[in-house]
């Protein structure tokens, strides 16, 4: 029941990636938000939450694709038309098809045939997480075929082992220097790919405050400089007065080799560290100065590839060989076509400065990528629900869903092993959305016809959910109880329900808990607990780690109090200090216990796309490239700065940054000028594998030559004009992977052609939902 409108608003504290506030409820119905009080900065994402909780696109009840609940499984090239029509069902009935199905496929073709895709943000709580809830589910039945590494930077996952070893990546990931510890230490902060605040908005887990802001800032008052190579000049915030260095995008190696090259040629290099804490220092040596045979890698090189005048690579070089300086290579460097050359010569060049494992200087990805980079660590972890044992390790690259559908059987290298993709007949999806991360959707669309059944698991109608057969409604983070904390938080706190479930909506708890009954597996997936039991397990289990249990409350007192500190959160001040203090010691794990400025392993592994040592390699989606004179403007993809992926896209804040209601395309003046096109107007953006419509923003921020569309618009095919009518970048980006090494994604840039749209563009629909009928 809703109560009257004159009743006050309670509020009721929540914790999502974007972080902590409270949402203001009137009756059954969220009606507003506001920051949490230990929130100085909060991210403007909140304003997304109230439409999204209530919106039309919610899914109400369980719900089967006629053409499945009339046809049976089987492959389907009509799977995710814009004029299916979903057949709303009983629980019972949704139950029933789907284990028997499961059955089938497991009976039929076996547990490698299941693809448990689940690879998202479905919600910061650390018991009713999607991932861990359908992997979970899956490990109790005898196993899936599973994704490894990440969109977000599978370059750093396979590529960062091999150089600094499996323990230097945790470091580099989850131990970086805090903020505070950069404001004490570091002289310069030269960032490949900016500092961008939207995306410090973000932390897996959600944060009790957002720190990177303010740390930036705190950081800059106290004599740090910073230095942006990037093509957009609103990389980093305006007040830290940072160096705009505007380079062609994805030249990033060819502007790290110069600065090599004249550490090198000046005498600049750290040459008594390289000798003591790296090999293959003199491959590198050889391959930037052209004794092996090839180009020296000089600034006038790079000037001729990434449009950055020799003289301010030079400068820079000698910049940060004066004091104490930090080279952070962002996460969007790497999503790329070879992407890990970029991070393993940012390596490079802090090794030839002689600063890894110094204070405040070395080595870094992910400052600008995510809030909880650099703001601290959680040696001792954080509760979570067990996955469960592992009965089948089948594994695919994450960025390699649609190349695995498509081709069954099909040979593939990854990491240095020639694998082979299974012949997927059921993908179960929970949390994420494939259709915004996953490149080329029409493609991916083929992809997902091949499948005999497709079942999705979402609070929404995504474009994932209307690929599916079967769609079964779960609750949202605010219909439940969790608790919540990022990696280096702070507390962990208590997410108490606000609001009752949407519709049929349940806990995917509850979901996986009938499914497992029905195929005699209820006793190995709950472990006779309830939800409500499980989160009071975590929770005990996590404070019984600690000696003690280090004056943590029991559950029941923590759960009153709302929140608790987390006892054992360490602010860092340096990656691989025992390295750096003694490397005999505290070798690291690769196989020389060194920095490998040169990797063996790699070079066995005989990829021409990714050598033994960082090289420049030139993309095809470039500008300069032979693709660029059909395509001339090379467009970014970057994350989105009004909300997390496409989550809750029709909220407020997310739609108030669209222009003439489409994704915000940004170009240049004179780019704009020289296509009669002006800020507001709609215009098609397209290549050869496809077209949207996006509005216009013009603006100088953004180098020449460049546009600027970030990801996560909803897929919306519902025009045969053109491929998606609200603008998703992924229609136009290319589904190849960074390299045979990593097979990471190579959706952050992609060369396109812009024109302005005349007449009366079509209407958005993504935002209603799909045809449903009721049995």
């Amino acid at each position: 029941m809703t109560a009257p409108e004159d009743t006050a608003p309670t509020a009721h504290p929540t914790t999502a990636h974007w972080g902590t506030y409270d949402v203001l409820v009137s009756g059954d119905r969220v009606v507003g938000v506001r920051p949490g009080a230990h929130d100085p900065r909060p991210s403007p994402l909140i304003g997304n939450v109230p439409a999204a909780q209530h919106h039309p696109t919610r899914v109400a009840a369980p719900a089967v694709r006629r053409r499945w609940l009339e046809g049976g499984p089987g492959p389907d090239p009509r799977r995710g038309d814009p004029g299916d029509e979903y057949v709303e069902v009983e629980w019972d009935t949704a139950l029933d098809l789907l284990a028997a199905e499961l059955d089938r496929v497991r009976r039929e073709h076996g547990n490698r045939a299941i693809y448990g895709g689940s690879y998202g943000w479905g919600s910061a709580g650390r018991v009713h997480h999607s991932q861990s809830q359908l992997h979970r589910f899956l490990n109790t039945i005898g196993g899936y075929t599973r994704s490894r590494d990440t969109y977000s930077h599978a370059g750093v996952e396979v590529l960062l082992p091999h150089v600094l070893g499996r323990p230097g990546l945790a470091e580099v990931l989850h131990s970086a220097p805090t903020w505070e510890a950069i404001a004490e230490h570091t002289d310069l902060v030269v960032s490949f790919g900016g500092l961008r605040v939207s995306n410090t908005h973000v932390s897996s887990g959600g944060r009790h405050r957002q720190v990177a802001a303010e740390g930036m800032r705190a950081a800059a008052e106290a004599g740090t400089e910073f230095v942006s190579i990037s093509p957009l000049r609103d990389d980093t915030p305006d007040d830290i007065g940072a160096q705009w260095v505007s380079a062609d995008p994805g030249t990033d190696t060819a502007v790290l080799l110069a600065l090599i090259h004249t550490l090198f040629t000046e005498g600049l290099a750290d040459t008594a560290f390289l000798d003591r804490y790296t090999v293959g220092a003199d491959v590198l040596a050889r391959h930037v100065l052209g004794a092996d045979g090839g180009t020296p890698a000089s600034a006038e090189w790079a000037a001729g590839i990434s449009g950055v005048p020799a003289g301010t690579l030079r400068e820079l070089a000698r910049r940060m060989a004066r004091g104490r300086t930090l080279v952070n290579v962002g996460w969007s460097v790497q999503r790329t076509r070879f992407g890990e050359q970029a991070l393993w010569a940012g390596i490079a060049l802090a090794a030839c400065l002689g600063q890894i494992g110094l204070p405040g200087g070395g080595f870094a990805s992910g400052y600008g990528s995510a809030g909880n980079y650099g703001a601290g660590s959680t040696p001792g972890g954080l509760p979570r629900l067990p996955q469960g044992e592992r009965p089948l390790d089948s594994f695919i690259p994450v960025a390699r869903v649609a190349d695995m559908l498509l081709n069954p059987g099909a040979e593939y290298d990854y990491d240095g092993t020639r694998a082979t993709y299974p012949d997927i007949r059921l993908v179960a999806w929970s949390g994420g959305n494939p259709f915004h991360h996953h490149q080329d959707l029409s493609r991916l669309t083929r992809a997902f016809g091949r499948p005999d059944t497709v079942v999705v698991v979402e609070t929404h109608w995504t474009a994932t959910a209307r690929h599916a057969d079967i769609v079964l409604p779960s609750t949202t983070t605010l219909e439940r109880d969790d608790i919540g904390a990022s990696r280096g938080d702070a507390t962990l706190r208590a997410m108490p329900r606000a609001v009752p479930p949407h519709g049929a909506a349940r806990d995917e708890y509850d979901i996986y808990t009938g499914l497992a009954r029905r195929m005699g597996a209820a006793e190995r997936f709950t472990e006779g607990r309830t939800s409500a039991q499980w989160l009071r397990h975590v929770y005990e289990e996590w404070r019984g780690r600690y000696p003690a249990g280090a004056g943590l409350p029991d559950f029941d007192a923590f759960w009153a109090a709302g929140s608790v500190a987390i006892p054992d959160r360490r602010d860092d001040t340096a990656l691989l200090a025992g390295f750096r203090a003694d490397p005999d010691a505290h070798p690291l794990a690769t196989p020389s216990g060194r920095v490998e400025l040169y990797s063996a392993t790699v070079a066995s592994f005989g990829y021409p796309d990714c050598p033994g040592h960082p090289v420049w390699l030139p993309a095809e989606e470039r500008l300069g490239s032979a693709r660029a004179r059909t395509w001339p403007l090379l467009m970014v993809a970057n994350q989105p700065a009004g909300r997390l992926h496409s989550q809750q896209d029709m909220g407020a804040y997310s739609r108030s940054l669209e222009v003439a209601g489409r994704a915000r395309l940004r170009m240049h003046p004179d780019d704009a000028a020289a296509r009669g096109v002006a800020d507001g107007d709609v215009v098609v953006v397209h290549n050869d594998r496809g077209s949207l419509l996006a509005g216009v923003a013009v603006s100088d921020a953004v180098r020449r030559a460049v546009v600027q569309l970030s990801t996560g618009a909803w897929y919306d095919p519902s025009s045969d004009e053109v491929t998606c009518v609200h603008g998703n970048p992924n229609v136009l980006t290319a589904d190849v992977g960074s390299s045979a090494l990593s097979q990471g994604t190579t959706g952050q840039h992609v060369l396109v052609e812009v024109r302005r749209y005349h007449g009366t563009p079509p209407p958005v629909r993504v935002f209603d939902p799909p045809r449903i009928t009721r049995r």
